[in-house]
């Protein structure tokens, strides 16, 4: 099995209470941390305000924090969890992801979603188009980057997107251009685009939730003539792991501490219990186990996500030191 690890940016209240100039060195050092061990790559959001309520903590964006890591990591892939195909112009974003991929030395991993913060949508301008527009863009966007990283021009004239003629160089570093992550289980629609255009799939992580989207996934390519097995299917999971399951749970208390200086007591709650309830909740040999069942049904890929990563590395290093060695 292979493993990502996302680094705080500030989206879910994972840099709050650390001083905004410290962000950086802060997330820096856990990108060097995940370079140096036996993670495959990190990761980062594409979100503007806070969830589960905007805030004005910060939220740092993802493409810049893609430059910067390109520059200053040299082994781990670089990815987002899921850049927002409205958010930019698709070319322009071809663009920025090519010129990302020679600073990393073709270490990107690209991304895309159709995008749910109907809050952030609407507050930075952008509208915030139906379930349908948002899935008929991202195909777009697919058609696009495919074009524009192996030809080095675009020209499109597509429902949502016109491009005449988009210079998109230099190329990704990468033979056949950057690898297409499409992040959503939308049965009908999104698996479909994967089933198209992406090289990793990923979708909710639950052992019956993840065997069915695998069957829809994989009939879908049947209906369009791409293989399968050539998709690597990967799960983003939040992670809270102790020694015991009495640290476990003084861990969920710290989060609830941690969110109430942040967010109303009601959402506080419901972030915490979400945690709770996740699958990667336990000691290192229950979520060995728990990793080993849905391994065993073709989730080859697991992106990690530690809330407590900024303030204290016990966490990340039980998970580095005791699951990945069981499972890598």
């Amino acid at each position: 099995m292979r493993f990502g690890m996302f680094v705080p940016q500030g989206w879910r209240h994972d840099l709050a209470g650390i001083d905004p100039r410290d962000h950086w060195a802060t997330m820096l050092d856990l990108a060097r941390y995940a370079d140096d061990g036996p993670w495959e790559s990190i990761w980062v959001y594409d979100h503007f305000h806070t969830i589960p309520v905007p805030t004005q903590e910060a939220t740092h964006e993802a493409w810049s924090l893609m430059a910067a890591f390109a520059a200053a990591t040299k082994r781990v892939r670089l990815g987002q969890m899921a850049t927002c195909m409205g958010y930019r112009n698709p070319a322009y974003l071809a663009k920025v992801a090519a010129t990302v991929d020679m600073i990393s030395g073709g270490r990107v991993d690209m991304g895309i979603g159709a995008g749910w913060y109907e809050h952030e949508w609407r507050a930075y301008g952008y509208g915030f188009p139906t379930d349908g527009t948002r899935l008929a863009m991202l195909e777009e966007v697919a058609q696009i980057f495919k074009q524009a990283w192996t030809t080095g021009a675009v020209t499109f004239d597509g429902e949502h997107f016109h491009l005449d003629g988009a210079i998109v160089r230099p190329l990704p570093l990468q033979d056949g251009g950057i690898p297409l992550w499409i992040a959503g289980g939308g049965e009908r629609k999104t698996l479909r685009i994967a089933a198209r255009h992406a090289a990793y799939s990923g979708f909710d992580g639950r052992p019956e939730t993840f065997a069915r989207k695998s069957r829809i996934l994989a009939e879908h390519c049947r209906e369009v003539g791409t293989d399968f097995d050539a998709i690597t299917r990967t799960s983003d999971y939040e992670i809270v792991i102790g020694e015991t399951e009495r640290d476990v749970a003084d861990k969920l208390d710290w989060l609830r501490a941690h969110y109430a200086k942040y967010m109303p007591a009601a959402e506080a709650d419901s972030a915490v219990e979400e945690f709770r309830s996740g699958l990667l909740v336990g000691t290192p040999e229950q979520i060995v186990e728990a990793l080993r069942t849905v391994e065993r049904l073709g989730m080859s890929y697991a992106i990690c996500y530690f809330v407590d990563a900024a303030y204290d590395r016990s966490s990340l290093d039980l998970f580095t030191q005791r699951v990945i060695p069981a499972l890598a």
